[in-house]
């Protein structure tokens, strides 16, 4: 893709991304091989940050796995009562999006194909693109299960090639082997690659240059920026503030006297000045599982099975990650879809289902009362090695026993599957409850 502050077609060099012979001037098509797909950029040549998002994931997933779905609209998600976990792009075009309330998007696209979403395969599926873009380069910052940052700077005489060709070649190979589609973004820093990466979905390979970021960014909104969502767009239009181009008019002292922290970061953005680095360490920063609700919940008989379940997921997912967390968080959504979210750090990190319900079962105490709840969910954050876990607690003994019998239960499931032991939490009381959707995040 060339945006229009890019130089002309006779000055740029660029590519087609299908059969990558060189793109001839001022033509439309490929010469090799008629493709429509050519990429031409002026700085093409040099810009080694990437973005590189899976399109429509968790849909595409299944619709290569039921070739019978490739020309319906299909929604991943939980039933009337849930939410779209993410849906493709036939049903985009009804205006089913992410995150919308699952009786909406039906409303919207009646016709569409729900699929409860399957978190362990889109994992594996994940984890299978994650290692073709290691392949690459070893600079690879996953951001979530289906996208990542890359930088290639000095892989050009390892891939015999340049950055762009090589990123093009990718997701070329992704498409062929493993089934899927891929949108890469190619800058100069992170915030304008990820930017450039959600141009032109889905199969897009958007360039954005440093020549041509002030321009380019003036006329978007300000929720172009990271960081910008609802709440602080809505404070900045009540300020007279809309677009990226009013902010790259004000000083960044005057920014930081009105917005604090997020000044300076408006300040440089607005201005395509981003300084991190892609760091190949940075991975998940919590892991989290959450249920929806067939009916609305308020009672702790109810609500405690749940949040025990849950707990015991989480800890599954730390214990075969080899990571820990020192913060537990507690998620709960009101009948009226408002979010409330508690945290409580611990004083040592935890991979122990045990631990991590009590602390929630402490948080949602203080949360029971009149409301009733739509949505349950239970995490942790602030990520670590396992190695450094749960060290015997000395103010409570009865802790250590706990844990061996946690380790021992771990033990029979891993040979005879999770449903074989319940704790006296979740055995028959956990099933009356019948949440309609679970959801699991890392």
């Amino acid at each position: 893709m060339t945006h229009p502050s890019a130089q002309s077609n006779q000055e740029v060099s660029g590519f087609c991304r299908d059969c990558l012979a060189p793109a001839r001037p001022a033509v439309r098509r490929c010469h090799v091989c008629g493709s429509p797909r050519l990429v031409r950029h002026a700085e093409i040549d040099t810009l080694t940050l990437a973005h590189v998002d899976c399109d429509a994931f968790y849909a595409a997933v299944e619709k290569r796995d039921n070739p019978e779905l490739a020309d319906k609209p299909v929604i991943v998600g939980g039933g009337k009562r849930g939410v779209v976990s993410t849906c493709c792009y036939i049903a985009r075009i009804h205006g089913v999006r992410s995150a919308m309330p699952m009786f909406k998007a039906l409303d919207a696209c009646p016709d569409a194909v729900v699929i409860p979403p399957d978190m362990e395969k889109y994992a594996r599926v994940g984890r299978q693109v994650r290692q073709m873009m290691e392949d690459l380069t070893p600079l690879v910052q996953p951001i979530s299960i289906d996208e990542a940052f890359l930088d290639l700077a000095g892989t050009e005489r390892l891939h015999k090639d340049t950055v762009a060709r090589t990123l093009a070649r990718f997701a070329s190979r992704v498409e062929a082997e493993i089934g899927i589609t891929v949108s890469v973004g190619l800058s100069y820093c992170k915030f304008l690659a990820k930017v450039a990466s959600d141009l032109d979905k889905p199969r897009g390979f958007s360039v954005i240059g440093k020549a041509e970021a002030l321009d380019f960014l003036e006329p978007r909104p300000v929720t172009l920026i990271w960081g910008v969502g609802k709440a602080f767009a809505a404070t900045l239009e009540s300020d007279g503030i809309r677009t990226i181009g009013q902010l790259q008019k004000m000083e960044q002292e005057a920014l930081m006297r009105k917005y604090g922290v997020m000044g300076k970061r408006l300040y440089h953005l607005a201005r395509g000045e981003d300084d991190r680095t892609v760091h190949p360490n940075e991975g998940a920063k919590s892991v989290s599982a959450e249920t929806t609700f067939n009916t609305d919940l308020s009672r702790a008989e109810d609500l405690v099975p749940v949040l025990r379940r849950l707990s015991e997921k989480v800890s599954a997912r730390l214990k075969a990650s080899g990571v820990a967390g020192h913060t537990v968080v507690l998620k709960l959504k009101t009948a009226d879809f408002k979010s409330r979210t508690r945290n409580f750090k611990l004083e040592d990190p935890t991979v122990l289902a045990d631990r991590i319900f009590r602390t929630g079962l402490h948080l949602l105490e203080k949360e029971l009362g009149s409301d009733r709840f739509r949505l349950l969910g239970i995490g942790v954050s602030d990520l670590t090695d396992a190695a450094r876990a749960d060290p015997p607690d000395l103010v409570d003994p009865a802790a250590a026993r706990r844990a061996v019998a946690e380790s021992a239960i771990d033990k029979v499931r891993k040979k005879f599957g999770r449903d074989i032991v319940e704790t006296g939490y979740t055995f028959d009381k956990g099933r009356r409850s019948a949440p309609e959707r679970d959801r699991d995040k890392k």
